[in-house]
């Protein structure tokens, strides 16, 4: 029994979901050039598919799971589970407007044309913000069609937004944050469910020790319950004593988000020596 898998075939999600596996210790065949291989240390079997194909490859079984953006698989409208954000590949679905437009609000959407990729998605935000819009699905390059004067506005992915830019154009709703997910069939019988379980606590591993960073300093014990009580860690700080008297050392784990805040505050209490250290894997 194997758990089959499917990922985009080229581009950017396919080089991080395989980054992501090889992170989760599995070991998988070089894939260039097919259309699908096996690890050799895990009953794995990945097939590489347009990423627009994934979701309705899932829904029929015939992958057991999947690595696809958040916005194929709201824009399929398959019936396959999301069970895992993965955080790579983020992005936005958004809709811009010529940059000599005045917007204030979705209101000045309302009988314009929307040229977008996406039109199940826009049709229901526009349905959301009570906005009758004509929305005119095309496929290519989206961003030229208010210069040729096929719509008045776009709906598309956005990441950096200079492709906005030098098409004259500006960023002015968010229709959706998207990253990559994780999703699965409705259908998995217990033992491949098992074997995603198993995938999942690896995938979730990898995913905290990206998060967070485990640190090193050295504490003055007259300032130890201050800087302790700065340190969440994982249950608690772990303290030894130092050599020299009257300090001790403190190990503790931050998450990536507090990190320089925090480390500002240890400071000032007296924290000396610290140390930063990146966290291969992260298990609880």
């Amino acid at each position: 029994m194997v758990l089959r898998i499917a990922i985009q075939k080229s581009g950017r999600l396919n080089e991080d979901s395989m980054k992501l596996l090889k992170e989760c210790g599995i070991d998988i065949a070089n894939g260039v050039n097919k259309l699908r291989t096996e690890a050799s240390n895990f009953p794995i079997e990945v097939y590489f598919l347009r990423d627009d194909d994934i979701p309705q490859y899932v829904e029929d079984e015939v992958a057991d799971i999947g690595f696809v953006g958040e916005n194929v698989v709201y824009e399929k409208n398959k019936k396959v589970e999301v069970v895992e954000q993965l955080g790579f590949g983020k992005c936005r679905l958004s809709i811009a407007v010529s940059r000599n437009e005045v917007y204030n609000d979705v209101s000045y959407l309302h009988g314009k044309r929307i040229a977008t990729t996406y039109p199940v998605i826009v049709r229901k935000f526009m349905e959301e913000q009570g906005v009758d819009a004509e929305i005119h699905e095309i496929s290519g390059s989206v961003e030229i069609a208010p210069g040729i004067g096929l719509a008045h506005a776009i709906c598309d992915l956005v990441s950096s937004g200079s492709t906005l830019f030098m098409n004259g154009l500006k960023e002015v709703e968010t229709v959706l944050k998207s990253q990559a997910v994780l999703i699965k069939s409705s259908h998995l019988n217990e033992e491949k469910q098992r074997l995603l379980d198993k995938l999942l606590f690896r995938i979730k591993a990898v995913k905290r020790s990206k998060n967070n960073k485990y640190i090193l300093l050295n504490a003055p014990n007259d300032k130890l319950s201050e800087i302790i009580g700065l340190l969440p860690g994982m249950k608690s700080p772990t303290v030894l004593p130092l050599a020299e008297s009257g300090w001790s050392s403190v190990h503790s784990v931050l998450k990536e988000s507090d990190f320089w805040e925090i480390i500002e505050k240890l400071k000032e209490a007296g924290a000396q020596g610290i140390l930063v250290v990146p966290i291969e894997k992260m298990i609880i």
